[in-house]
């Protein structure tokens, strides 16, 4: 089975621009709510999340309590005398109105002026062709088939627009039709570039898939056009709003599947849809897929990341001219899932869940033996460092409390920061600094509570790997993460600021590389190890949402940077023992 997702599928430019200055809004904010006139975009599952956010759609003004309150437009728009209304009750505005609606809006008033009957190609009950006629001053029209062009009156002066996420071609029949009976119409292509774009890779898909998954909401008049769109070409079309409905489909007598979504869909919700689908493929190949399948589990379960960490420790050990320590290796990656497992867990319970993640569905089917797991390994880590000696096991218990504290509520709730983890971009310099500390730290000091140059080189080499591969990781959940109010370094300075800080501290990993066994701070290993660097940069060249590759591959090929290390590490022992 082949799935292959749409590059234009998910959040538009206007809608992104609306949800972005609400969630902008949404971390400035204290404790009073904002408000939105009607969903702030056509997904409730993303409306639903705002909400938990403080940010609470209304229908009419009369939901408003009386006093001070703030109110979005959302990216529909309104009309200038809802706009007045809102004046009326001295409710303050901040205008999300998409930049093409209000062109839109902009070429109706003017043409209504010039005394010109403004026909609105679009859907009568859509908000944003509601607002539009608000504009035309009493004389517009709406009009929704060929048919309706017919039972017009006669018209002396005609300007044509669209709304902006109508289809195309019925556009231009509806076009064609107005140019046959009124004479030299003014027309207005309108049509929203972006939509122009899905539609046209809608089709394209289709014609090159045996099934299109189209997924949004389904009040979405975007999202029912592409829809339709991918019907018409012949292809099954399943509509969905989550992942969730795919249990219901019949998905396996299809290989090769396409999947595309509204302007409205939030990427963690198709990123679901295209994991549930992968995962049917891997159910009916599991005879001959079995290993991917087994990789794929321990991704999902964290297991991938504890082994990760005990190469890192068997990595860290080596750098420091170390004796290798089953046990620490041992406390390293018990310590990793149990952390990992156990701030999950408080995650969900305190509402910052891991929705949209690939590994929701486990943890809300096993979450009672993830606790339990994650409880075991964590006395686990404690009894094999308190075998190791006093100083490991202090060492770790103290950052098992520190680990623990992260997600606590530590402040009173109407504090900005309450939790450690609400600190802007705290969550991937901790769990790089908690990594590094158990991996290379605790080995050292159970000799001696010296600091040495190797500690140091190894600390940095196991911390710049955590980083780098953890701020990737939120970069591909950038979107979730801002609708959560997950504090991650990519939702603090942005993408792009964040692939250019990736950057430069992989160049600084090489550096580090490079001088620290001629400097004598290290061993050999260290030139090694610039397989790590190498790895990382494919990375940043792979790990892209539009890669055709599904979150849980992503995430799986990120974290095997930890096994890269750990490989190199194995090969290096065998080279010296064989030069030797």
């Amino acid at each position: 089975m082949v799935v292959k997702l749409a590059k234009t599928a998910g959040f538009c430019m206007g809608v992104r621009r609306a949800v972005d200055m609400v969630l902008d809004i949404a971390r400035r904010k204290g404790k009073e709510n904002i408000y939105t006139y009607g969903p702030l975009i056509h997904n409730p599952q993303t409306v639903e999340l705002l909400r938990m956010r403080g940010i609470v759609p209304v229908s009419h003004l009369d939901e408003i309590p009386e006093g001070w309150a703030t109110i979005i437009i959302r990216a529909h728009g309104i009309s200038p005398q809802e706009r007045e209304k809102i004046r009326e009750k001295g409710i303050r505005i901040i205008d999300a109105t998409c930049p093409k609606v209000a062109h839109v809006q902009a070429i109706i008033k003017k043409h209504a002026l010039l005394d010109y009957t403004v026909l609105i190609v679009g859907d009568g009950e859509h908000p944003e062709v509601n607002g539009l006629l608000g504009y035309t001053c009493g004389k517009g029209i709406v009009i929704g088939s060929r048919d309706e062009v017919d039972r017009l009156p006669e018209l002396d002066r005609v300007c044509v627009v669209a709304q902006t996420t109508q289809s195309i071609v019925e556009y231009n029949e509806i076009v064609n039709r107005i140019k046959a009976r009124f004479p030299d119409p003014v027309v207005f292509d309108t049509i929203c570039n972006s939509t122009e774009q899905r539609q046209a890779e809608v089709k394209e898909l289709a014609g090159q898939m045996d099934a299109m998954v189209i997924v949004g909401g389904k009040n979405s008049a975007n999202t029912k056009r592409l829809a339709r769109l991918s019907e018409l070409t012949g292809v099954p079309t399943f509509h969905i709003e989550t992942a969730e409905e795919l249990k219901k489909m019949t998905m396996n007598s299809y290989e090769r599947i396409g999947v595309s979504a509204g302007a409205s869909t939030p990427n963690w919700i198709i990123d679901r849809v295209v994991d549930s689908i992968t995962s049917c493929q891997s159910q009916k190949r599991k005879k001959i897929r079995g290993l991917l399948n087994l990789w794929v589990f321990t991704i999902r379960c964290d297991i991938y990341s504890a082994i990760g960490a005990g190469c890192l420790s068997f990595t860290g050990m080596l750098l420091q001219k170390l004796n290798v320590s089953i046990l620490n290796i041992l406390t390293t990656s018990f310590y990793v899932y149990a952390m990992h497992t156990l701030n999950r867990f408080i995650n969900r319970k305190t509402g910052s869940s891991i929705i949209g993640s690939f590994r929701e569905e486990l943890y809300r089917k096993h979450e009672k033996l993830y606790l339990f797991t994650a409880l075991l390994a964590l006395f686990l880590a404690t009894i094999s460092s308190f075998i190791i000696g006093p100083a490991p096991f202090f060492l770790l218990l103290l950052i098992s409390v520190l680990g623990v504290l992260y997600n606590t509520r530590l402040l009173p709730e109407n504090w900005r920061l309450k939790r450690l983890r609400d600190l802007p971009g705290s969550k991937n310099v901790s769990m790089a600094m908690a990594w590094g500390t158990v991996a290379t730290v605790l080995p050292q000091i159970e000799i001696d509570l010296a600091i040495t140059p190797g500690m140091i080189v190894a600390f940095l080499f196991v911390f710049t790997m955590v980083f780098i591969r953890s701020a990737m990781s939120d970069t591909l959940d950038i979107q979730s993460d801002r609708l959560i109010g997950r504090e991650t370094i990519p939702v603090l300075i942005g993408k792009e600021y964040t692939q250019i800080l990736l950057q430069g501290i992989l160049f600084f990993l090489v550096i580090l590389l490079v001088i620290a066994y001629p400097a004598g701070w290290a061993s050999s290993l260290s030139l090694a190890l610039l397989s790590c660097p190498f790895y990382i940069w494919i990375c940043f060249k792979l790990c892209d949402r539009r890669s055709q590759l599904s979150s849980v591959i992503l995430e799986g090929l990120l974290e095997t940077c930890y096994l890269v290390a750990g490989l190199s590490a194995f090969l290096w022992i065998v080279f010296t023992m064989h030069v030797s």
